[in-house]
């Protein structure tokens, strides 16, 4: 494995994002100094909080999968996760709702979604689950070591039985005619194979090996931490500056400053003054990222980014029967939603969203009797639909009509309900740095895959490393703490293996 060239005693962390902390407290286990430089007033990055009228808000991801990757960032530095996050688990992980008025329980718990799927549809499709749920767990097994958490240097590192073992498993087939073998029912396949969207490919399209992403979904089990996402970046950071790392909140990076011949960083240059170092770790999207460096790798093909998504944040008065903690309103429409998103460029025309209520585990996220409400609807990225110009007309009426839909939906008077609201749209991911207006970077095609995806090392420059869902592994909050191991391992050299995966969800506590 290559790593970085030179001293690396003092190592400078751009983002106090999930990537940057991650690789803070892997450097910091190795025995580096660290410094983590955030533009923001606190640690999380994407997984930001904002405060609004006594509702707590997570303003990034929602669904907390692969505990073992945020027990392992604490373990590098000898900290344990029990006392410092609290992870609770959830029964069910979400709640399916169709457009034909039906509904499923997502359970983790193997003999739990068996009876589930039965009384959804059937025995038949209750052994084809328990078909799937083998064939997932094996899928796992023959990418996380290889694949998922390695450093590629060269795709020549694909050549590995456990290449073979992936092939055999059908794992370069495509993922909705693979989930197909197992189910028929259309239902039940789109909750096995919508989580493609993380990886910003249409299930048709995507392949056979992202359904690693419904392993971890539905069956590593899925949680919350009390107190909100949130606290997951803050327990984090706290751990990190008990280790001894030198935060500097407030700190926006300016530039890097370079030796003569320009192939080392030599001091981050930051608005409030410069910041000497050895190596650095660089954690923002990478639009950003390549401005610092002052160049951007050459490919043969474009780099493709995945569709993006609008946001609804409402603190309401009230909630609704039939609301989960994560519950998926699918659509009518499926495979013409992918096409709106990823080909055609317009929004969903019959929307398929995420709605997430933290308030189901935790009420201290809202004033007493009050809700909260994060509605996600997916929608194309600015460069194959509207600008972010466009959008700064155009989403006061999608707010309205995502508004219209939910009432649709069940959602009986949930415009007078809002108390507080924020509204994201790809205007403010495009405000906030993110290439092509989207938070999920990169798609996962087969050419941004593995070692064909942005590496987390960039030539022409010695002592720099990358790390965040626009490198390697790739998008979701298990792979990008793990980008931040694999950046560490790069200064410091190979990382130890993650630990393995328990079954938390099965044992029923955090």
């Amino acid at each position: 494995m290559r790593t970085v060239k030179g001293p690396t005693d003092h190592v400078v962390v751009v983002g106090a994002g999930l990537a940057g902390l991650s690789a803070a407290l892997h450097l910091l286990g190795a025995g580096r100094r660290v410094t983590v430089v955030e533009r923001a007033d606190e640690p999380g990055g994407r997984a930001g909080l904002l405060r609004r009228g006594g509702y707590r808000i997570d303003t990034g991801p929602t669904v907390l999968t692969m505990p073992n990757l945020v027990e392992d960032a604490f373990a590098a530095v000898g900290h344990s996760m029990a006392g410092r996050l609290d992870l609770i688990p959830l029964h069910p992980a979400y709640r399916a709702r169709f457009a034909d008025g039906s509904s499923l329980d997502v359970h983790t718990r193997g003999e739990e979604m068996e009876a589930e799927v039965a009384r959804f549809a059937g025995a038949r499709e209750a052994l084809g689950y328990r078909r799937l749920r083998v064939w997932l767990e094996q899928l796992y097994r023959a990418q996380m070591g290889r694949f998922i958490d390695a450093n590629f240097d060269s795709p020549l590192q694909l050549l590995h039985p456990d290449l073979a073992r992936l092939a055999v498993l059908g794992g370069f087939g495509r993922m909705d005619a693979r989930i197909g073998r197992f189910l028929s029912d259309e239902r039940l396949r789109r909750v096995f194979t919508f989580q493609a969207l993380y990886a910003g490919v249409p299930p048709a399209r995507a392949l056979a090996a992202y359904s690693v992403i419904a392993y971890m979904d539905t069956v590593a089990g899925v949680f919350f931490p009390r107190g909100g996402m949130h606290a997951l970046p803050r327990a984090l950071a706290d751990s990190a500056a008990e280790a001894g790392a030198d935060f500097r909140y407030g700190h926006t990076v300016t530039r890097l400053e370079r030796s003569g011949t320009g192939e080392r960083v030599t001091a981050v240059v930051t608005d409030q003054g410069r910041i000497p170092c050895d190596a650095v770790v660089l954690t923002p999207d990478l639009p950003v990222t390549y401005r610092l460096l002052g160049r951007r790798p050459r490919r043969v093909v474009p780099l493709r980014h995945s569709p993006s998504a609008v946001v609804l944040h409402a603190g309401t008065d009230r909630t609704w029967a039939g609301l989960g903690h994560h519950t998926i309103s699918f659509g009518r429409a499926w495979k013409e939603t992918f096409h709106e998103l990823t080909r055609k460029g317009d929004l969903m025309s019959d929307p398929s969203l995420l709605i997430t209520r933290p308030t189901a585990t935790d009420p201290a996220l809202a004033p007493a009797g009050r809700h909260l409400h994060y509605v996600l609807a997916p929608c194309p990225n600015t460069v194959v639909g509207p600008d972010a110009r466009q959008w700064r007309d155009l989403a006061p009426r999608y707010r309205d009509s995502l508004l219209r839909t939910l009432e649709e939906r069940g959602l009986e008077g949930i415009g007078s309900a809002i108390e507080e609201e924020c509204l994201v749209t790809p205007a403010d991911w495009s405000a906030d740095g993110h290439g092509a207006g989207t938070p999920f970077s990169v798609a996962h095609t087969f050419p941004q895959t593995g070692p064909f995806r942005p590496g987390n090392l960039v030539r022409g420059t010695d002592n720099a490393v990358l790390a965040g869902c626009g490198t390697t592994p790739g998008v979701g909050v298990p792979t990008v703490l793990i980008s931040g191991k694999l950046a560490a391992a790069r200064v410091v050299g190979s990382p130890r293996p993650s630990a393995p995966l328990r079954h938390r969800s099965q044992e029923g506590a955090a």
